[in-house]
Protein backbone atom coordinates (compact mmCIF):
# COMPACT_ATOMS: atom_id res chain seq x y z
CA UNK A 1 0.00 0.00 0.00
CA UNK A 2 1.07 3.43 -0.87
CA UNK A 3 0.24 6.81 -2.14
CA UNK A 4 2.40 9.02 -4.05
CA UNK A 5 2.01 13.31 -3.98
CA UNK A 6 4.09 15.79 -5.87
CA UNK A 7 4.79 18.99 -4.53
CA UNK A 8 4.06 21.76 -7.48
CA UNK A 9 6.20 24.20 -9.15
CA UNK A 10 8.24 25.32 -6.09
CA UNK A 11 10.14 21.39 -5.74
CA UNK A 12 13.62 22.01 -6.11
CA UNK A 13 14.55 19.47 -9.11
CA UNK A 14 17.39 17.78 -8.91
CA UNK A 15 20.04 16.88 -12.32
CA UNK A 16 20.85 13.46 -11.70
CA UNK A 17 22.24 11.28 -14.36
CA UNK A 18 21.54 7.86 -15.76
CA UNK A 19 22.42 5.50 -12.98
CA UNK A 20 25.54 2.85 -13.84
CA UNK A 21 24.57 -0.89 -12.72
CA UNK A 22 25.15 -4.45 -13.18
CA UNK A 23 22.21 -5.72 -15.15
CA UNK A 24 21.36 -9.83 -14.01
CA UNK A 25 18.16 -9.78 -16.17
CA UNK A 26 15.77 -12.85 -15.54
CA UNK A 27 15.68 -16.27 -17.02
CA UNK A 28 18.07 -18.32 -18.13
CA UNK A 29 20.72 -15.32 -18.42
CA UNK A 30 19.70 -15.13 -14.62
CA UNK A 31 20.72 -19.00 -14.01
CA UNK A 32 23.69 -18.28 -14.90
CA UNK A 33 24.77 -15.57 -12.91
CA UNK A 34 25.36 -13.64 -16.21
CA UNK A 35 25.92 -9.88 -15.41
CA UNK A 36 26.43 -6.80 -18.11
CA UNK A 37 27.23 -3.08 -17.11
CA UNK A 38 24.12 -0.88 -17.93
CA UNK A 39 23.07 2.25 -18.03
CA UNK A 40 19.34 2.90 -16.90
CA UNK A 41 17.98 5.68 -18.79
CA UNK A 42 15.41 7.77 -16.57
CA UNK A 43 15.88 11.73 -17.48
CA UNK A 44 12.94 13.45 -18.32
CA UNK A 45 10.64 11.32 -16.40
CA UNK A 46 7.84 13.38 -15.43
CA UNK A 47 6.83 11.00 -12.69
CA UNK A 48 10.73 10.50 -11.55
CA UNK A 49 10.62 11.08 -7.48
CA UNK A 50 12.92 14.25 -7.42
CA UNK A 51 15.09 16.12 -4.20
CA UNK A 52 11.92 18.82 -2.83
CA UNK A 53 8.91 16.16 -3.50
CA UNK A 54 6.89 14.71 -0.63
CA UNK A 55 7.97 10.95 -0.46
CA UNK A 56 5.74 8.13 -1.01
CA UNK A 57 4.32 6.68 1.63
CA UNK A 58 4.29 2.74 2.12
CA UNK A 59 3.29 0.00 4.60
CA UNK A 60 5.32 -3.14 4.01
CA UNK A 61 6.18 -6.33 6.35
CA UNK A 62 9.18 -7.07 8.17
CA UNK A 63 9.96 -10.51 8.04
CA UNK A 64 12.26 -10.68 11.03
CA UNK A 65 9.33 -9.12 13.38
CA UNK A 66 6.56 -11.52 12.41
CA UNK A 67 5.61 -9.96 9.27
CA UNK A 68 4.67 -6.57 11.32
CA UNK A 69 3.47 -4.08 8.92
CA UNK A 70 5.71 -1.04 9.19
CA UNK A 71 4.73 2.38 7.54
CA UNK A 72 6.45 5.49 6.89
CA UNK A 73 3.62 7.19 8.68
CA UNK A 74 5.15 6.14 12.11
CA UNK A 75 8.29 8.06 11.85
CA UNK A 76 5.83 11.12 11.20
CA UNK A 77 7.81 14.68 12.22
CA UNK A 78 11.51 12.73 11.83
CA UNK A 79 14.12 12.74 9.71
CA UNK A 80 14.19 9.55 8.16
CA UNK A 81 16.78 7.35 5.88
CA UNK A 82 15.26 4.36 3.52
CA UNK A 83 17.86 2.14 1.86
CA UNK A 84 17.31 -0.26 -1.54
CA UNK A 85 19.44 -3.42 -0.57
CA UNK A 86 19.17 -7.07 -1.04
CA UNK A 87 21.07 -10.36 0.45
CA UNK A 88 23.07 -10.61 -2.34
CA UNK A 89 24.55 -8.25 -4.47
CA UNK A 90 28.14 -7.81 -3.83
CA UNK A 91 27.90 -4.25 -4.11
CA UNK A 92 25.51 -4.37 -1.04
CA UNK A 93 27.82 -7.02 0.41
CA UNK A 94 30.81 -4.63 0.19
CA UNK A 95 28.87 -1.87 1.96
CA UNK A 96 26.79 -3.93 4.82
CA UNK A 97 28.96 -3.55 8.15
CA UNK A 98 29.54 -0.26 6.89
CA UNK A 99 25.57 0.83 6.59
CA UNK A 100 24.68 -0.88 9.89
CA UNK A 101 27.34 1.10 11.41
CA UNK A 102 25.96 4.50 9.77
CA UNK A 103 22.70 3.24 10.31
CA UNK A 104 22.89 3.35 14.03
CA UNK A 105 25.48 6.17 14.81
CA UNK A 106 22.57 8.29 13.25
CA UNK A 107 19.49 6.68 14.48
CA UNK A 108 21.21 7.61 17.77
CA UNK A 109 21.03 11.36 16.85
CA UNK A 110 17.02 10.82 16.01
CA UNK A 111 16.76 9.50 12.48
CA UNK A 112 14.60 6.93 11.59
CA UNK A 113 16.14 3.96 9.15
CA UNK A 114 14.58 1.65 7.40
CA UNK A 115 15.67 -0.82 4.50
CA UNK A 116 13.43 -2.53 1.61
CA UNK A 117 14.44 -5.35 -0.56
CA UNK A 118 12.26 -5.19 -3.51
CA UNK A 119 13.97 -8.03 -5.86
CA UNK A 120 11.84 -10.76 -7.37
CA UNK A 121 11.79 -13.71 -5.25
CA UNK A 122 10.74 -15.37 -8.59
CA UNK A 123 14.22 -14.80 -9.95
CA UNK A 124 15.77 -14.27 -6.89
CA UNK A 125 14.40 -16.03 -3.81
CA UNK A 126 17.80 -15.90 -2.53
CA UNK A 127 16.41 -12.26 -1.50
CA UNK A 128 12.91 -13.66 -0.12
CA UNK A 129 11.40 -13.20 3.38
CA UNK A 130 12.58 -15.97 5.28
CA UNK A 131 16.39 -14.86 3.97
CA UNK A 132 16.23 -11.40 4.84
CA UNK A 133 15.10 -12.18 8.24
CA UNK A 134 18.42 -14.55 8.79
CA UNK A 135 20.38 -11.80 7.34
CA UNK A 136 18.98 -9.07 9.44
CA UNK A 137 19.31 -10.68 12.80
CA UNK A 138 22.84 -12.34 11.49
CA UNK A 139 24.46 -8.75 10.67
CA UNK A 140 22.44 -7.11 13.66
CA UNK A 141 20.32 -4.81 11.69
CA UNK A 142 19.26 -2.01 14.13
CA UNK A 143 16.68 -1.05 11.67
CA UNK A 144 13.62 -2.75 9.90
CA UNK A 145 14.29 -4.71 7.13
CA UNK A 146 11.07 -5.04 4.83
CA UNK A 147 9.61 -7.55 2.03
CA UNK A 148 8.40 -5.02 -0.84
CA UNK A 149 6.94 -8.34 -2.96
CA UNK A 150 4.79 -5.90 -5.33
CA UNK A 151 8.18 -3.98 -6.37
CA UNK A 152 5.38 -1.21 -6.03
CA UNK A 153 7.23 1.05 -3.04
CA UNK A 154 10.58 0.91 -5.27
CA UNK A 155 9.10 1.96 -8.63
CA UNK A 156 6.77 4.50 -6.38
CA UNK A 157 10.61 5.97 -5.53
CA UNK A 158 11.55 5.34 -8.73
CA UNK A 159 14.67 2.58 -7.57
CA UNK A 160 16.76 1.20 -9.77
CA UNK A 161 19.62 -0.53 -8.47
CA UNK A 162 21.05 -2.12 -4.64
CA UNK A 163 22.28 -0.37 -2.71
CA UNK A 164 20.58 3.27 -3.31
CA UNK A 165 19.75 5.77 -0.70
CA UNK A 166 17.12 8.49 0.01
CA UNK A 167 17.22 11.17 2.87
CA UNK A 168 14.01 12.49 3.96
CA UNK A 169 13.41 15.31 5.91
CA UNK A 170 11.07 15.87 8.75
CA UNK A 171 8.32 16.85 6.84
CA UNK A 172 9.16 13.70 4.73
CA UNK A 173 10.26 15.94 1.52
CA UNK A 174 13.09 13.78 -0.37
CA UNK A 175 16.02 15.63 0.24
CA UNK A 176 18.63 13.27 -0.77
CA UNK A 177 19.41 10.73 -3.31
CA UNK A 178 22.45 9.04 -4.42
CA UNK A 179 25.06 6.52 -3.26
CA UNK A 180 26.71 5.30 -0.12
CA UNK A 181 30.02 6.84 -0.66
CA UNK A 182 32.85 6.17 -3.64
CA UNK A 183 33.85 2.89 -2.23
CA UNK A 184 33.04 -0.47 -4.44
CA UNK A 185 34.14 -3.78 -4.42
CA UNK A 186 37.34 -3.44 -7.09
CA UNK A 187 38.04 0.01 -6.17
CA UNK A 188 40.89 1.30 -3.67
CA UNK A 189 38.34 3.68 -2.39
CA UNK A 190 37.60 3.18 1.92
CA UNK A 191 34.24 2.71 2.75
CA UNK A 192 33.51 5.50 4.48
CA UNK A 193 29.34 6.30 3.96
CA UNK A 194 31.20 10.40 3.47
CA UNK A 195 28.25 11.29 1.10
CA UNK A 196 25.84 10.18 2.89
CA UNK A 197 26.80 11.15 6.12
CA UNK A 198 27.12 14.53 5.11
CA UNK A 199 23.27 14.51 3.86
CA UNK A 200 22.51 13.14 7.29
CA UNK A 201 24.12 16.10 8.96
CA UNK A 202 22.86 19.10 6.39
CA UNK A 203 19.44 17.32 7.31
CA UNK A 204 19.81 17.52 11.02
CA UNK A 205 21.36 21.14 11.00
CA UNK A 206 18.39 22.09 8.62
CA UNK A 207 20.71 22.62 5.84
CA UNK A 208 20.29 21.63 1.84
CA UNK A 209 21.95 18.03 1.82
CA UNK A 210 24.76 18.15 -0.90
CA UNK A 211 23.69 17.06 -4.87
CA UNK A 212 23.52 13.07 -4.19
CA UNK A 213 25.81 11.36 -7.10
CA UNK A 214 24.46 8.68 -8.66
CA UNK A 215 24.61 4.83 -6.65
CA UNK A 216 26.20 2.11 -8.30
CA UNK A 217 25.24 -1.54 -7.87
CA UNK A 218 23.41 -4.11 -9.16
CA UNK A 219 19.78 -3.71 -11.11
CA UNK A 220 16.77 -4.14 -8.56
CA UNK A 221 15.46 -7.53 -9.86
CA UNK A 222 12.12 -6.97 -11.72
CA UNK A 223 9.35 -9.91 -11.95
CA UNK A 224 9.86 -10.26 -15.48
CA UNK A 225 6.75 -8.72 -17.62
CA UNK A 226 6.60 -5.96 -14.59
CA UNK A 227 9.55 -3.65 -15.71
CA UNK A 228 9.27 -0.11 -14.71
CA UNK A 229 8.69 2.35 -17.27
CA UNK A 230 11.83 4.07 -16.29
CA UNK A 231 13.86 0.87 -16.59
CA UNK A 232 15.69 0.61 -19.46
CA UNK A 233 19.52 -1.32 -19.99
CA UNK A 234 21.68 -1.07 -22.92
CA UNK A 235 24.95 -2.43 -23.03
CA UNK A 236 27.68 -0.26 -22.15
Amino acid sequence: MLSFQKFGTTSTLTSRGPRTLLHDPAGKQAVRRSRVTARVLTQGKTDELQVGMQAPSFELPEPANGNKLVRLSDFKGLPTLIMFICNHCPFVLHLREAIVKVAAEYQAKGFKVVAISSNSVVTHPQDGPEKMAAEAKQHGFTFPYLFDESQDVAKAYTAACTPEFYVLTPDHLLAYHGRFDASRPKNTEPVTGQDLRAAMDAVLEGKPAPKGVPSIGCNIKWTPGQEPAYFGAQQI
